[in-house]
């Protein structure tokens, strides 16, 4: 059963920075397209950045400039380094992971919506405190 799993969650003050990883398992083939989602009490689910399989990446205007998603295939993991850090970037973060046999480019999106995505992870909270 494919797992993804979120870690890296942490309460900091503003200014600061995390990173948080999303490891995969128990795939099969290639992760094609990977985001990253938060969701604040009350809130609705937004995305915040997108990579695929060959590192495009796609960010929020709301963290543009601050938050920087990666991956390193070797470790089936991907990143989302958080710098600059705000009170308004609290929320639970989930990584999101559409596979393939082969990345076609149906497979590879950018675009952060949250129904393209089958697989989820249970999310680490993050909590920034001004």
């Amino acid at each position: 059963q494919v797992q993804l799993v979120e870690s890296g969650g942490d309460s900091v003050q503003a200014g600061r920075s995390l990173r948080l990883s999303c490891t995969a398992s128990e795939y099969t083939g290639s992760v094609c397209s990977m985001a990253w989602f938060r969701q604040a009490p009350g809130k609705e689910r937004e995305g915040v950045a997108a990579i695929v399989w060959h590192g495009g990446t796609s960010y929020a205007d709301s963290v543009k400039g601050r938050f920087t998603v990666s991956q390193d295939n070797a470790k089936n993991t991907r990143y989302l380094q958080m710098n600059s850090l705000k009170p308004e970037d609290t929320a639970k973060y989930y990584c999101a992971a559409h596979f393939g046999i082969h990345c076609r480019p149906q497979d590879t999106f950018l675009t952060m919506n949250g129904a393209d995505f089958s697989y989820w992870g249970q999310g680490t909270q993050v909590t920034v405190s001004s």
